[in-house]
């Protein structure tokens, strides 16, 4: 896969204009989370279209060679895009989940100490549950249990 396509498929929306504050703008204003409604949406829609391109790639592609090797490596492409595509899949529901966060105005803060997340770092990971200090005792947490 050529790197420029690689870039395109990634699983974050990267074209976006990043939020500016207003002057004595409240955290979670209604245009603060009208620009997370915006990407969201077009992230998911980037997943959607690369769902159907995967479907139609599979069709086009799907052939029953008589060469055993050419089977086998046909079907571990095919695995390996299905893989990709259920993680977009799971994907896909957290950003609905996330979308219904911002529809009850619960979006923002830190689902475990409660504090503001950060419009940054919510930009860099729109579905980010966590602020930046709970995600890494969390990650510290997962290396010490070793999941």
């Amino acid at each position: 896969m050529p790197t420029q396509e690689k870039q395109q498929n990634s699983p974050q929306v990267r074209d976006f204009e990043p939020y500016t504050i207003s002057k004595g703008e409240e955290y979670m204003s209604e245009p603060m989370r009208s620009h997370f409604i915006g990407i969201l949406n077009k992230w998911k829609q980037q997943l959607m279209v690369e769902v159907d391109r995967t479907v139609d790639h599979m069709k086009d592609e799907a052939a029953n060679f008589p060469d055993p090797a050419d089977r086998a490596s046909q079907e571990e492409e095919f695995n390996l895009e299905l893989r990709a595509r259920d993680r977009e899949r799971k994907l896909i529901k957290k950003i609905d989940k996330t979308l219904g966060l911002i529809k009850d105005e619960e979006y923002g803060w830190c689902e475990s100490c409660g504090v503001e997340i950060g419009i940054r770092r919510l930009e860099a990971r729109p579905t980010a549950d966590l602020c930046i200090d709970c995600k890494t005792l969390a990650e510290i947490k997962e290396r010490q249990v070793g999941k």
